[in-house]
């Protein structure tokens, strides 16, 4: 699923493609002087993206990409467009550059979590306290910590509009994953939480769903969910390992029923979470309680031998 939608509120060059979850959305601007793109989606999803930025742009050449973070969903179009665009400039935000730089995929989370991400190269950062001219007006860059230590958001002051990549959807925010290797972020999503109140923006272009302006009620549903999060954190996790699974799902549409458990044995971070939060249990049999679930919600399905997204 993708479209591209335009708000009332939004800047009049501001395009956003609202794709489906296995993506992130992008956000296109396109300026008098240069044109830009925040987050880019995942990588089998890149042909529909350059696509996307094409039918826009036409012949005109992207010049920038920006990202919010670097998980695989929002940095996995970079290698294809910055091979379309030669000439492209990359802005990450600091906090894990120098992966980039050597390109460690471990460190990067890729390999831990199952996921894949071409190898792309930057050229600039995006530093929190900051601005930066995107479509021709000034957005601040603000950390976010919480879902990703490292995430930025950006905030237009004269519109109010803020991208919020994964720190606030309009059902909530993305999953808190340093809390998941035992590094506390539950209190850094309250605060980000918190900064994009102060903000008081009109309206939200997330990392995923919508472009919304019920930005109050948000807030509501995400400091509910956090509070529930941090009463059970064995719930949290459990959710977190069901999202991977179903983003692989995602990914791969159909799966003999072998190799998906190659994928489980495979992934790092499946086996991290569950000798923390699990420790009584198999991974083996902790992952088939959890795709029993996905199967009765409707969101799996097993078809003999094989597994399919539904």
């Amino acid at each position: 699923m993708s479209h591209a939608s335009a708000s009332a509120g939004l800047p009049a060059n501001v395009v956003v493609f609202e794709r489906g979850w296995l993506s992130s959305n992008n956000i296109l601007f396109v300026g008098a002087e240069e044109t830009a793109m925040v987050d880019t989606g995942y990588s089998t999803h890149a042909e529909q993206t350059l696509a996307l930025v094409e039918s826009v742009l036409g012949d005109r050449p992207l010049d920038r990409v920006l990202n919010t973070h670097l998980h695989s969903d929002h940095c996995g179009g970079n290698a294809a467009l910055q091979a379309r665009y030669p000439s492209i400039r990359t802005e990450i935000p600091p906090g894990e550059a120098e992966l980039v730089a050597r390109w460690d995929e471990r460190g990067l989370s890729f390999l831990a979590t199952g996921q894949s991400c071409p190898r792309f190269t930057f050229t600039g950062l995006l530093r929190p306290g900051t601005e930066c001219v995107l479509g021709d007006r000034p957005w601040q860059v603000h950390a976010a910590p919480g879902h990703d230590p490292h995430s930025v958001i950006l905030f237009d002051a004269l519109s109010r509009t803020l991208i919020s990549a994964d720190a606030l959807w309009e059902n909530g925010f993305g999953i808190a994953f340093p809390e998941l290797a035992g590094e506390p972020s539950f209190g850094d999503i309250a605060a980000t939480l918190d900064l994009i109140e102060t903000l008081a923006p009109l309206q939200v272009i997330p990392g995923h769903g919508a472009v919304f302006d019920d930005v109050g009620q948000a807030l509501v549903i995400a400091r509910k969910r956090l509070a529930g999060l941090q009463r059970d954190p064995v719930k949290h996790a459990r959710h977190a390992i069901k999202v991977l699974m179903k983003f692989k799902l995602l990914e791969m549409h159909a799966v003999a029923a072998e190799d998906w458990h190659s994928w489980l044995r495979g992934t790092p971070y499946l086996e991290a979470i569950r000798a923390r939060f699990f420790a009584g249990v198999e991974l083996g049999q902790l992952t088939c309680d959890i795709l029993d679930e996905l199967i009765a919600v409707g969101a799996a399905e097993m078809d003999g031998a094989v597994i399919r997204n539904t």
